[in-house]
């Protein structure tokens, strides 16, 4: 379900995402965005989550540079850009100014894969509460974004999040134990969550992958 959406500031960024909706662009080059109210919202629950073990030799190897909003508003531009596998997105302009001005505010990060000083992939979203709500992924580089989602993981768990909000299922995220719930119980998850103290920096902004693996298995 959508709803049009005519102004919007980062102050109706803030109530919507804790009201449960969210805004999308039809394209990257569109000059409008639209409220989405999903009838069904995609979760990772985060107790139980399991790292492959091929993934969790990458990530203990630390085969990427792994960092916390070094370059956000990078990591956005990144996640708008097309590419063969996905010609169009939904980030635009005035998406990447208004999610760059939360982040100032201390409300949005990235978790970015870093290799020689070029940025292979990564994550970005809004943490509210103990909640965080996953926006965008991207790699250019084989299990960069799946790193950044461990990293990411990590980071909520020992933070102390009970959500992290995933919007859709997708194939890659089902590989991690996505699941797809009705918006009445995302609504109740959602309350409590963003009534619970968390902090998104209980893991150092640098964690090598060695420090994030035991950050999930002690905390599962």
């Amino acid at each position: 379900m959508t709803r049009p959406l005519e102004k919007f500031t980062a102050e109706h960024l803030i109530k919507a995402y804790a009201l449960g909706i969210f805004p999308m662009a039809e394209s990257a080059d569109a000059e409008s965005l639209f409220w989405v109210d999903p009838e069904y919202r995609g979760i990772l629950p985060l107790k139980g989550f399991h790292v492959p073990a091929r993934l969790a030799r990458t990530v203990r190897k630390d085969t990427f540079d792994v960092r916390v909003d070094l370059d956000f508003p990078g990591m956005m531009r990144a996640c708008a850009k097309a590419r063969t596998e996905r010609p169009s997105t939904w980030i635009n302009r005035e998406i990447i100014d208004l999610y760059t001005e939360l982040h100032e505010r201390g409300l949005a990060h990235s978790v970015e894969c870093w290799r020689d000083g070029t940025l292979a992939g990564g994550l970005y979203g809004v943490a509210l509460g103990g909640a965080f709500f996953g926006e965008s992924m991207v790699s250019f580089e084989r299990d960069a974004s799946k790193v950044a989602l461990v990293h990411l993981v990590a980071r909520l768990k020992l933070g102390g999040y009970v959500l992290l909000d995933t919007q859709f299922v997708t194939d890659h995220l089902r590989q991690f134990g996505v699941i797809e719930i009705p918006k009445e119980r995302y609504q109740k998850l959602l309350e409590q969550a963003l009534t619970t103290p968390a902090d998104f920096f209980a893991l150092p902004r640098h964690a090598g992958g060695q420090r994030v693996l035991q950050s999930i298995s002690q905390t599962s």
